[in-house]
């Protein structure tokens, strides 16, 4: 209580101009205290109006009062000084640089509490109590502290713009008025305010059903994505066991395959092995017998050797001839393993192909990249299939470099082009991607299309753009460039660039070709349902050379 008390004391003796203890207290006629020199400063500043006025209660004096000190009153300070009273403000009650100072204060400015759009005056707590006191000042316009108050000052005139001028769209003064606005559509800034407020009410209100429909977008995405993490972790917990027990299946063949083998070879082996038995037997009896014959042959008596001749043993019946023949069983039990390691390779790619996602679950149409780094941001690194490639297609720096040639020993391959002079990307384009082709020469197409796109001959059910199975557009002619689907021609002008950009958002329908130089200048986009994994593709004239760009 006693605490309480002495705060009250200390407003109550303190100046509401400096907001300090008085010094030399002196009262108005109002009966308002401030210091002596505080009130001298305030009205000496009024003297060119010949009116002075209490900073508090605002009552007005004509002439200026003489003020004397009142020494009651001083007394009364100086004895609450001694008790131990403190009226300097809290550092946090001061104004810093980055807050609106009472414009009333002098000396150390006090933060301001409230700024008036009448008086266009900033005040402190202190400096604003009149404004709840005194009956004139209760109907000025109180708002939040500003520092933009004199931008409601008409720099022409230097008077408040209330008034806003409709034809020219700003606020003006009374004087703007009557003279360049005369005429003019004009309304009080008030009703403008008013009307332009229930738009802003209409905004705000379609902003938070935007709001209120996005997050509800955001929660059934939340949702998508944890059924599709459900759904993915199931597959891989799936697809691990199936491979698993692939894997235990094929272990086990391979281990019928090498008893099958290895029986066969023991098999042939004894076969071999008894044979050579045989023919060693034979050859032992042959040295015995030609060992006698030699020795009969050496007897020089013709009687003896005429007398033992017919007592030799006849030769026994030699073994039949041995034919090898090359062995060729187990050389066809390896090329009968890899015929299933193709085939299975074959149908593994073909699933994996077949697999690809041609649509999503959540259909968005996701805002189209702006500029190239944008673009690089959906770079795929792909490389162009050998297996598709024409005969008179050279690939080089790593398959990624086709370039028109003479014919090359290419093998024959089911999906290789054999009348057109192209060549499809071992890789497929699905999800959002990104590529570029450089080319060289006048003769290049560059293209998407689905992998079924036909492969023989040289008929439009091959050619890029020239079926519903591929987009293409050419960069034949000097004057600009030519897209082609279906067979349909759309003639396109525009700058020369030996580099064009693809840009693919397949979920979304969306297949773009851009001129890409110093900037990305867009020269046909197409939007359609693709339902399909699509491959890049290339065709070359004569004597041109086109490389997919690294990118990473």
């Amino acid at each position: 209580m006693a605490q309480k008390g002495v705060q009250l004391d200390r407003e109550t003796f303190s100046c509401s101009i400096c907001l300090d203890l008085l010094k030399d207290p002196v009262s108005t006629p109002c009966g308002h205290n401030y210091c002596m020199n505080c009130i001298k400063s305030n009205w000496d500043k009024e003297d060119h109006k010949n009116i002075h006025s209490c900073p508090q209660c605002r009552q007005t004096f004509t002439p200026r009062p003489v003020l004397l000190k009142n020494t009651m009153l001083a007394d009364l300070v100086e004895e609450l000084k001694k008790t131990g009273l403190q009226a300097a403000p809290a550092d946090h009650c001061y104004a810093g640089a980055q807050d609106v100072a009472c414009d009333f204060c002098t000396g150390r400015k006090l933060k301001a509490h409230k700024s008036c759009l009448m008086c266009l005056v900033s005040y402190c707590d202190q400096h604003l109590q009149p404004h709840y006191d005194v009956a004139p000042l209760k109907k000025h316009k109180l708002v939040e502290p500003s520092k933009k108050l004199q931008e409601n000052i008409c720099s022409r005139h230097d008077e408040v713009m209330k008034i806003f001028c409709r034809t020219d769209q700003q606020l003006i003064c009374y004087l703007c008025l009557m003279e360049e606005h005369k005429g003019h559509d004009t309304v009080s800034a008030a009703a403008e305010r008013t009307e332009r407020q229930k738009k802003l009410e209409g905004s705000r209100q379609n902003i938070q059903q935007r709001i209120q429909d996005r997050e509800k977008d955001v929660k059934l995405l939340q949702q998508q994505a944890e059924v599709i993490n459900d759904s993915a972790d199931k597959a891989v917990e799936d697809s691990e066991k199936i491979f698993t027990d692939l894997i235990c299946l094929m272990e086990k063949r391979s281990s019928d395959v090498k008893q099958q083998v290895r029986a066969q070879q023991q098999s042939e082996v004894s076969r071999v092995k008894e044979l050579q038995e045989k023919l060693e037997q034979e050859i032992t009896e042959l040295k015995r017998k030609d060992a006698e014959l030699k020795k009969l042959s050496r007897t020089e008596d013709h009687n003896q050797f005429l007398h033992n001749y017919p007592s030799l043993s006849p030769l026994s019946q030699s073994t039949s001839s041995i034919h090898i023949r090359p062995l060729s069983y187990f050389e066809d039990m390896t090329a009968a393993v890899s015929e299933v390691r193709d085939k299975l390779q074959d149908v593994l790619r073909e699933k994996w192909t077949n697999f690809s996602p041609t649509r999503t679950l959540v259909n968005v149409l996701l805002p189209e990249p702006k500029n190239r780094a944008d673009f690089l941001k959906y770079s795929c690194e792909i490389t162009l299939d050998p297996n598709t490639a024409n005969a008179h297609l050279l690939l080089s720096e790593g398959n990624r470099k086709a370039t028109r040639m003479r014919q090359q020993s290419y093998s024959s391959h089911p999906d290789r082009f054999t009348g057109c002079f192209q060549v499809l990307s071992r890789e497929s384009l699905t999800g959002r991607c990104y590529c570029e082709v450089e080319r060289r020469g006048e003769g290049v197409r560059v293209a998407v299309a689905y992998k079924n796109i036909s492969r023989a001959g040289g008929s439009n059910e091959c050619g890029f753009g020239r079926n519903d199975k591929s987009w293409a557009l050419d960069c034949y002619t000097h004057s600009g460039y030519t897209f082609w689907y279906n067979n349909v021609e759309t003639l396109i002008s525009g700058p020369r660039s030996s580099r064009v950009g693809v840009y693919l958002d397949h979920s979304a329908g969306i297949l773009s070709f851009y001129r890409v130089s110093e900037t990305m200048t867009l020269l046909h986009r197409v939007q359609t349902t693709f339902t399909q994994p699509l491959y890049a593709g290339l065709y070359l004239s004569p004597g041109t050379t086109a490389e997919l760009c690294k990118l990473k």
